[in-house]
């Protein structure tokens, strides 16, 4: 059983990321690029696709996961916009519905997973929330039309123009999804593109300061990294900002996470994910490095009180798509629906 004690940092008390750490293993796949190479926050996409499917399996959302949606959910409060309609991204994994819904309880919500496995696991969950009774045996909702995987189809309802050009959802929800895009910028700006001009983003992951006690623990053995390297919060403000977004708020917060013993750890872990990273170990490791790091862990994580502790940092992003600016230039070229939002929004640039 797992405890846990949180400190929130404000931004200006963040640290400077060190320099990345990752080191590539005797084992490392000939064709992986070279780690500098690689974004601050770029796993494998390959191996980010067997997690995905693999995670699609879990009983449940991992605690973890629902626990950050509560808190995301938190930062919804000075809002003032109301949503008519929101997108859930990665939704089962996020575990975050039952809180947006609580906020905006009239809001459409519309679900975009990233994994067609974890679209099924949404179906179901749409389909075990849906209304019973008589008057639904033989009208039965089309699940389906709320439900998407990546990538979305330009016909996907929130996509559609309505009678005044204007297309996109008011709000995009993506609960723990940072540390699982392996083209971040890519994946900013898809969410860039699935929000109506006004509209907003809130979004967490893990940042950098995550499990540093268990990399300490890789380094003293002179094994690999156990994580890919997470992203801080102001790299991931001016990621924002080169995807579109504006006036970006970032947040950062640590949680010191206690278990009984070294598996019990370990096993919550792989309910988050696992190391996806492009330096990881290629190889299966053998039941006598498992030994290995269960002592080292014991060892060395262990505290006073007789619990094993980890450091899980927390980032918080919260940003406005704006209305678009037409770019000076001797020739200018603006899409209709583009002009359609200037003409909606007189005397705005």
């Amino acid at each position: 059983m797992r405890a846990f004690a949180s400190s929130a940092v404000p931004m200006s008390d963040h640290p400077t990321p060190a320099p990345s750490e990752a080191v590539s293993p005797s084992g490392q796949a000939s064709d992986a690029p070279a780690a500098e190479a690689l974004p601050a926050c770029a796993p494998s996409a390959a191996a980010l696709r067997r997690q995905l499917r693999r995670l699609s399996q879990l009983p449940e959302p991992p605690w973890l996961h629902q626990e950050v949606a509560r808190r995301l959910a938190e930062k919804l409060g000075p809002i003032r916009l109301t949503p008519r309609d929101w997108i859930d991204w990665s939704a089962w994994l996020g575990a975050g519905a039952a809180h947006v819904q609580a906020r905006y309880p009239e809001a459409q919500r519309w679900v975009v997973e990233p994994h067609p496995a974890l679209a099924v696991r949404s179906l179901q969950a749409e389909a075990e929330a849906a209304p019973r009774g008589w008057r639904t045996l033989w009208r039965k909702p089309d699940l389906s039309e709320r439900v998407h995987t990546e990538p979305v189809p330009e016909q996907a309802p929130w996509r559609v123009p309505d009678a005044q050009g204007a297309s996109g959802a008011q709000m995009l929800w993506a609960n723990m999804a940072l540390h699982g895009a392996s083209d971040l910028p890519g994946l900013l700006g898809s969410w860039h593109r699935h929000l109506a001009v006004e509209g907003f983003l809130m979004c967490s992951g893990l940042g950098p300061d995550t499990a540093r006690e268990l990399r300490a623990v890789h380094r003293s053995m002179g094994w690999g990294l156990p994580t890919i390297d997470f992203i801080d919060m102001h790299d991931l403000g001016d990621e924002l900002v080169r995807a579109g977004f504006a006036d970006p708020v970032m947040d950062m917060e640590r949680l010191t996470l206690t278990w009984a013993s070294p598996q019990a750890m370990l096993d919550e872990l792989r309910t988050w994910g696992g190391n996806v990273a492009h330096v990881r170990f290629a190889g299966l490791r053998t039941r006598a490095w498992r030994d290995r790091l269960l002592s080292a862990i014991d060892q060395h994580m262990r505290q006073p009180d007789g619990r094993i502790a980890l450091t899980v940092e927390l980032v918080y992003g919260h940003a406005l798509k704006p209305m678009p600016r037409a770019k000076l230039a001797p020739e200018t070229r603006v899409t209709l629906a583009d002009m359609r939002q200037m003409v909606r929004k007189k005397g705005q640039p």
